[in-house]
């Protein structure tokens, strides 16, 4: 979809090509809808003012996405590709804000994929003090961790809150002074992470490089 100027047949090449380039940087995308800001006349000099997106049923770097919303800085953009029916072309490096939400299966799902098992094992053992961690779940406002030894018989919880910190997430016991601060790609930073309505909301920008 784009917004001003929806009909102009320019923008939704482009809003199509966008389509493909997203979806090409993920595993697999349930839904998509993109929405343009700018004119064909920008366009056509190979400027964009900015792209919204909102996905749902994320897969992207083996972490599960129940819902991304997304806006962009102004885009420079490569249209000749597209008029020979390649995928679009994104020219620099631009900025990227919005939120991404897990729900506690997608986390625990994300968290056992064999990339993300080190960093899963390792919050169990700052937390808990033992690995492998067992599943993520949320009870009210708190996230709960589970996790259990090798040859224990009863797995072990802790009750956690977070909140950003140092632009990443810090994990906090609920009850106590356990913490464990979240290993962040230096491209991204969160400025807020929240339970809200049963999920994992993380709010932040990201500088994105086109491959």
């Amino acid at each position: 979809m784009s917004g001003k100027g929806e009909q102009d047949p320019v923008l939704q090449l482009l809003a199509a090509g966008l389509q493909v380039w997203v979806r090409q940087q993920c595993e697999s995308v349930e839904s998509l809808e993109i929405q343009l800001q700018g004119s064909a006349l920008q366009l056509l000099r190979g400027r964009l003012e900015g792209v919204r997106l909102l996905a749902r049923g994320v897969s992207y770097r083996n972490l599960c996405l129940e819902l991304v919303e997304l806006s962009s800085t102004g885009l420079q953009v490569q249209m000749g590709n597209l008029w020979r029916g390649q995928p679009v072309q994104l020219q620099q490096t631009f900025r990227i804000s919005g939120l991404v939400s897990f729900t506690p299966e997608g986390l625990s799902q994300s968290l056992a994929q064999p990339q993300w098992r080190p960093l899963a094992d390792q919050l169990a053992e700052d937390l808990l003090g033992i690995a492998p961690l067992v599943r993520l779940t949320i009870r009210g406002d708190r996230l709960v961790f589970t996790a259990q030894a090798v040859g224990e018989a009863r797995p072990v919880e802790l009750e956690t809150t977070l909140q950003a910190s140092e632009g990443s997430v810090l994990v906090a016991a609920a009850e106590g002074a356990v913490t464990s601060l979240l290993p962040m790609d230096p491209a991204v930073v969160v400025e807020r992470a929240v339970l809200e309505a049963g999920m994992v909301v993380l709010e932040g920008s990201a500088t994105v490089s086109p491959a």
